[in-house]
């Protein structure tokens, strides 16, 4: 808490004589009626505005818990087209994974066919060795035994030249036999090998048709995924229009309530002012000095102590409807039930409550530099004085709470300055 020069005490305490003075005015019997009237018709007003409370109250809570179903529409509905949009690049893979199989699959076929064609004509090749060597074992043996015929040309030759040429026509005749088989072995081979190319071709034509067979089941399945989250997606659609249209009906509620206690809140400040110029003008009849003139430095003790701003004075961003807009005060960290004390010397003048404001309490300071100070407390829990009591500078009027359009315990501090708000801050 800020303490304040001596000069300032005997100010303050000016302040306080001055204001002790003009309630003393507004207390005697010539005002004594027009107090009473006050009351009557504030009563009134405070009637009015708690039959609206109730409704209003609703549809506040009813604001939030739709501007929540909101959030959490818009939240569900990302999600979901999130998940949507994973199903779909997974069924996109899938498609395209199951292109490549079936080009490999077709691959595979194809080679198959050709592997099947080779060993074909692998048998055939066999065949017509076969058929080869038959004839040439046949051709030589006709003759006789190749190897008794060239046993009797050794005998019967003449000269080691005619000897020598008996022997290479030997050699012919056996080597045409020899290459007769190594033919019919190789197209013998050749053929075994083409049947194992078969095989191999077959196996792989069955594994991708096995493979092909168990991604047409998880297609399927991501097909159906994606389904899914499209009518997921649609039905959330629906639930945010559906949470939107009723956020905004809860909000023009509001907005049309919000009007009506301001202007309840404009005639209270209205009747505050009367007061004020009544006030200065019976002061003036009798020569006396109305009010406060001097530095407003100081001039308000914090009504929270040992707290701080948690907000401040200025625009902002509406906790509640997220738009901006002034803030018409300083919002104090409180505690529920944290003792609230009177800013300054002065009178209740209003206690009732908003939906909007909760627990309200006006407290009339009187005049400064000329101009009415009225202190405004919002969202009280309860109230330690009534309405029409004088409060001493520091005195507990109220407790902190979160009543109203609030969304914790705080307290949200105005000072008006002929009915302005002002910045709390420069006055402390």
């Amino acid at each position: 808490m800020r303490s304040f020069p001596r000069t300032a005490g005997r100010r303050l305490a000016a302040a306080s004589l001055a204001g002790a003075v003009s309630l003393g005015v507004l207390a005697a019997p010539s005002a004594q009626a027009d107090d009473h009237k006050l009351k009557d018709r504030q009563k009134h007003v405070q009637g009015q505005i708690h039959s609206a409370s109730k409704d209003l109250d609703e549809s506040s809570a009813r604001m939030r818990r739709a501007a929540a179903a909101l959030d959490q529409a818009r939240a569900q509905l990302d999600q979901a087209r999130g998940e949507l949009h994973a199903a779909q690049a997974k069924r996109d893979a899938a498609r395209l994974r199951d292109q490549q199989m079936q080009a490999a699959l077709q691959a595979a076929q194809a080679r198959l066919t050709q592997a099947q064609s080779d060993v074909s004509q692998g048998q055939q090749a066999v065949l017509d060795q076969q058929d080869q060597v038959t004839d040439t074992v046949t051709s030589i043996y006709e003759g006789g035994d190749p190897q008794l015929t060239a046993f009797s040309s050794m005998l019967d030759a003449q000269s080691p030249s005619d000897l020598t040429r008996r022997m290479e026509a030997n050699s012919v005749i056996v080597g045409r036999e020899t290459r007769a088989y190594d033919s019919l072995h190789a197209a013998e081979v050749l053929l075994q090998v083409r049947e194992d190319e078969v095989q191999q071709a077959r196996d792989e034509v069955e594994a991708q048709r096995k493979a092909a067979a168990r991604h047409l089941v998880v297609m399927r399945q991501l097909v159906g995924q994606t389904h899914d989250a499209k009518d997921k997606v649609r039905q959330l659609v629906d639930s945010r229009r559906t949470a939107k249209q009723g956020a905004v009906a809860a909000h023009q509620q509001d907005r049309r309530q919000l009007a009506n206690l301001r202007a309840h809140e404009r005639k209270i400040k209205q009747r505050i002012m009367r007061q004020a110029r009544r006030a200065a003008r019976l002061a003036a009849r009798r020569h006396h000095t109305v009010g406060y003139r001097g530095s407003t430095g100081g001039f308000l003790e914090r009504p929270v102590a040992n707290s701080y701003v948690t907000s401040p004075f200025g625009w902002r961003e509406h906790p509640i409807y997220h738009y901006w807009g002034l803030h018409d005060g300083d919002d104090f960290h409180a505690p529920c039930g944290t003792p609230l004390h009177a800013a300054g010397t002065g009178r209740v003048m209003s206690e009732y409550y908003s939906s909007v404001w909760g627990n309200r309490l006006y407290l009339n300071l009187g005049i400064v530099n000329g101009k009415n100070v009225t202190v405004i407390y919002n969202h009280l829990t309860r109230y330690a004085v009534g309405s029409g009591a004088t409060v001493a500078r520091g005195q507990v009027v109220g407790y902190a709470g979160t009543t109203g359009w609030s969304t914790g315990c705080h307290l949200h501090f105005t000072v008006m300055v002929n009915g302005t708000a002002v910045d709390p801050m420069k006055w402390f």
